[in-house]
Formats: structure tokens, C-alpha cells, sequence
């Protein structure tokens, strides 16, 4: 599938990542919204999560050398051009016509990483096929393990080249959703979902425990490794001894989140869980952090508190409402160009230069 040849102009006055959010409120309108924006219960841990990147400040450093200064690193066996990756979410369809193809676009004209949700509106093979670089492909566990199975299966034939396992979110309850009744306009569904054998009749004592009976547990997620060709990554570790127990358990790579804000309300924010994950870890996988991502020195913070790389996600979704894939570049240029800036103000010509010197730490 290729996109539309539809032109989607980025409107005057967008200079930051900021700047797309009401514009992307007002084009998608309030179903949309409410999806896209709101977190779970009353939303404290939505805003804690940019509220911990604005309580950090950085040390500025003077006169240091810059030549050979540059953003490229390596994550299991795959080249970055940069550290920004954009992360997974549903049904790009419900934002944009052209939906996960036109992120695609965006994310391949700036040569970022991309994880492809489960949850697409489109075809997984569709997607991959307008990745400038393997995309990765993000999973949950289905009750019916076979069809799991055969989704990663699919994405290790079409070219992926990570799986991303979701583990933190079985059930949640978004009051913002429920408020406004959200829906899916017909037409738009989990597309690659298509198929799952219904789960046994549940036999919990509420609904909420009925819906979990199923869900995956560590022996899943060894079990996945045993079988796949791809490396596997969990996403969704929020203490250090999770992230101890995933590695234990063999996966490649550590993605500390906290979904959004969109699963657990009163959370801890996403960096601040992240210097404790990454000294467990201990360098033994790489450890990438989502949550609250909106400005390139977001970005540094969370590599200077142990991340080898970060996930962004409603910040592209706004890009992707206002101007199709136009708009998702753009947002991840202005990401990596503030990420440059920031990098040059605190002297650090590489990433691997960042560390937690950058973070002002007081007289």
C-alpha cells in the first residue's frame, strides 16, 4: 500500500513540538481527543510524567571541542541516525487517512526508528514496506498464545527487526474516555488482530479479574524468546526489580514506561523511574524510557539518566493529525535539532558523552 498523494501543509507559527497541540485537538475533534490525550483515573501520573522532566535542569558547559559531533548509535545490531524513536500506538487511521504508512513516511524522511503497534489500523507487511530502515514491531500477549505467535512470525517475514512485548497493561480504566463514550468510527480496527480465537469464558469473580485470567505472565515472555528469530524487548518496566527479573529472563532490550500515564494513575513519571532501572540493568541491555518526551532536552535528561535511547508518542500522533507524514518529520526534526542544541550547550559531542554530569546537581 502506498500513501495518498495528498499534500498536508504544516500551519504558519509551529516552531516546537508544543505548538501541535491544539491544532491537533481542533482536526481531530473530541472522540479522537479523548483518546489520544487523556491518561488513566485523574490523570496525575499523565502530568507528572513532563512534570519530572521540568523539575530537572542542566549544567551548561563552555569551549569544549565539537568537531566529528554527531547523534548515530547502535541498538541490537540495528544504525540510528539518532536516539528518537516513535513509539507504538493504535489505529493511526482514527488521526489520518494515509494513518501508519504516512507515520512511516515521516519517521523515514528523518531517518528515525519506528515501533509498529499491534494495534495498527493497517496491515503490518503495508507499513514495513515504507520503512527506510526495519521497523520494530510491538506485541501483547494474546490469550491465544498460537495467534501470538504467528503475529511475530508475520513481522519477523516482513522485515521487522525487534519485538516489542507490552506488558503493563491488562486493564485499565481511562475516566476521560469514559466520560465522552469513545468509539472507534467504523472502518478502523486492530486490522492484524484479525483472527484471535476468543479467549476461554472467564471464570474470575469480577469482570476485571475475569479479563486477566488469560494475561501474560514471565513464562510467556520466556517462551517468546525461545521462539523468536527477532530480539525481544519488554516495554512497560517501572522498578528495578522487574527490569532485573526481564533481564533474568533473557530479553534483549528494557523499555521503562509507564504507558502514557494511561494504565496506573498516581505512577511515579517515567524518568524518574529510570536512573534506578538503568543501575540494576547494569549495561547488561539497553535500556530505552517513554513518557512525557516533548522537547530535545527531554531527550538528553533521559540519556544523561541511563537510556541508550527514547520513545515519543502523542507529540507525533499531533504531527500526524495536523499534517499527515509531513507533520510527523517535522515533529521528530524539531526533537533532534533541540536535542543538537542541547548537546552542544552541555558539551557533549556524541551520546556517549552524556552522562549524569549534564544534570544540574546545585553548587
Amino acid at each position: 500500500m502506498s500513501a495518498s498523494t495528498g499534500f498536508d501543509p504544516i500551519p504558519d507559527g509551529i516552531v516546537c513540538v508544543p505548538d501541535y497541540e491544539q491544532p491537533a485537538r481542533e482536526r481531530m475533534g473530541e472522540n479522537a481527543w479523548a483518546y489520544v490525550g487523556g491518561g488513566a483515573g485523574d490523570e496525575l501520573t499523565l502530568r507528572e510524567n513532563r512534570a519530572g522532566f521540568e523539575r530537572l535542569r542542566l549544567a551548561s558547559r563552555v569551549l569544549v571541542p565539537m568537531r566529528g559531533a554527531h547523534t548515530r548509535l547502535r541498538l541490537l545490531g540495528q544504525d540510528f541516525e539518532h536516539p528518537v524513536l516513535v513509539a507504538p500506538s493504535a489505529w493511526h487511521r482514527l488521526l489520518h487517512r494515509d494513518g501508519e504508512v504516512a507515520t512511516t513516511l515521516g519517521a523515514s524522511a528523518t531517518r528515525s526508528g519506528m515501533v509498529v503497534s499491534a494495534q495498527a489500523s493497517l496491515p503490518l507487511e503495508a507499513i514495513a514496506a515504507q520503512a527506510r530502515q526495519a521497523p520494530w514491531f510491538q506485541l501483547y500477549v494474546q490469550p491465544d498464545r498460537d495467534f501470538t505467535l504467528g503475529l511475530a512470525r508475520r513481522a519477523e517475514a516482513a522485515g521487522y527487526g525487534a519485538l516489542v512485548v507490552t506488558v503493563d497493561a491488562p486493564v485499565s480504566l481511562r475516566n476521560r474516555e469514559q466520560r465522552l463514550g469513545f468509539r472507534l468510527p467504523p472502518g478502523i480496527d486492530s486490522v492484524n488482530l484479525r483472527g484471535a480465537a476468543a479467549p476461554p469464558p472467564a471464570t474470575g469473580e469480577s469482570e476485571i479479574f475475569g479479563a486477566v485470567e488469560h494475561a501474560a505472565g514471565w513464562e510467556d515472555i520466556v517462551a517468546l524468546k525461545a521462539a523468536a528469530r527477532l530480539p525481544v524487548l519488554l516495554k512497560g518496566i517501572m522498578t528495578p526489580a522487574d527490569a532485573d527479573r526481564a533481564v533474568g529472563a533473557g530479553v534483549d532490550g528494557i523499555i521503562v514506561s509507564n504507558h502514557g500515564g494511561r494504565v496506573l494513575d498516581t505512577m511515579p513519571a517515567t524518568i524518574d523511574a529510570l536512573p534506578g532501572i538503568a543501575q540494576a540493568v547494569g549495561g547488561r541491555v539497553p535500556v530505552l524510557m517513554d513518557g512525557g518526551i516533548r522537547r530535545g532536552t527531554d531527550v538528553l535528561k533521559a540519556l544523561a539518566l541511563g537510556a541508550q535511547a527514547v520513545l515519543v508518542g502523542r507529540p507525533v500522533l499531533h504531527g500526524l493529525a495536523v499534517a499527515g507524514a509531513m507533520g510527523v518529520a517535522h515533529v521528530l526534526k524539531l526533537l533532534r535539532t533541540e536535542l543538537e542544541v542541547a548537546m552542544v550547550q552541555t558539551g557533549c559531542p556524541t551520546l556517549d558523552a552524556i552522562g549524569p554530569g549534564v544534570i544540574w546537581r546545585g553548587p
